[in-house]
């Protein structure tokens, strides 16, 4: 299964960009007051890349036998899905107060881009690693 590493990687790493980039569409539609973010097309759209972003990821753990609480930069970007997907719901629909949903949304993409860093370093500081801070 080791040959596919290089296809599934850049499978992961594609549907890591598509997935954020649609996140910020939709967000920064949702908050200019436009309706078209929440239509059921893009709605599916995201989890179908969602999906094959979540398959990439299981396929390269177990592909690499990198597996979270055994690496710790894995565990702290797992952690960050988490709230990264806590931060987007409220951005998108559960937040009532315009305010709310622009300040969820601003940490939502704040927490994708330390996501980011932490798989490009595999360390748990990401990008902060690189500028000195460990």
């Amino acid at each position: 299964m080791i040959e596919y590493y290089p296809i599934v990687k850049q499978v992961h790493i594609a549907s890591v960009i598509a997935s954020g980039a649609l996140f910020a569409m939709r967000g920064a539609a949702g908050l200019a007051g436009q309706h078209w973010p929440m239509s059921a097309p893009l709605r599916y759209l995201s989890y179908s890349i969602d999906s094959v972003l979540l398959t990439a990821a299981l396929m390269l753990m177990t592909m690499l036998h990198v597996y979270p609480i055994a690496h710790d930069w894995l565990t702290v970007k797992l952690a960050l899905l988490v709230l990264y997907i806590v931060l987007g719901s409220l951005a998108m629909k559960r937040a009532r107060e315009w305010r709310q949903r622009f300040v969820s949304y601003s940490v939502a993409l704040v927490v994708y881009l330390l996501m980011a860093g932490i798989a490009r370093a595999h360390h748990p500081l990401g990008w902060l690693r690189w500028w000195g801070w460990a």
